[in-house]
């Protein structure tokens, strides 16, 4: 999980609270990694330099030609299964009771995701040490 943002009030698109709370800049100007996002994101990718992967954009949406929507298909389908792992990481964070059945306040919704990304990167991490000494 790279990026937890504070819960708004309302609805918002998921790309605003990136931009607003400077996550752009910072992938702009930081290390030169590979970044898998979902649609929610989309344009993300040309703001920092090709670092963050969008699932590809429909150019022709009306009367698109057989070829076209085979190789928009294709290029769909890679996206997916590259970005499955993140998938996987998210539904970890889901599956905590936590989460999964929230009933506390909204305004301690941030506070209680990050604490279980937290957690659940300290499990992981644990997990890996141990499969490495066996």
């Amino acid at each position: 999980m790279l990026f937890c943002s504070p819960t708004r009030p309302g609805s918002c698109a998921d790309i605003t609270p990136a931009r607003e709370l400077g996550l752009v800049k910072l992938l702009a100007e930081g290390p030169a990694v590979e970044i898998l996002a979902d649609a929610g994101y989309q344009g993300l990718g040309a703001q920092t330099g090709g670092r963050v992967v969008t699932s590809p954009h429909r150019k022709c949406k009306k009367k698109a030609p057989d070829w076209y929507e085979e190789m928009h298909e294709r290029q769909r389908k890679a996206h997916s299964s590259r970005r499955l792992r993140v998938e996987h990481g998210i539904a970890h964070l889901k599956h905590w009771r936590a989460l999964a059945r929230h009933l506390g306040r909204r305004e301690h919704m941030d506070t209680t995701v990050q604490a279980i990304a937290g957690l659940l990167s300290q499990q992981q991490t644990a997990d890996q040490i141990l499969a490495r000494q066996t």
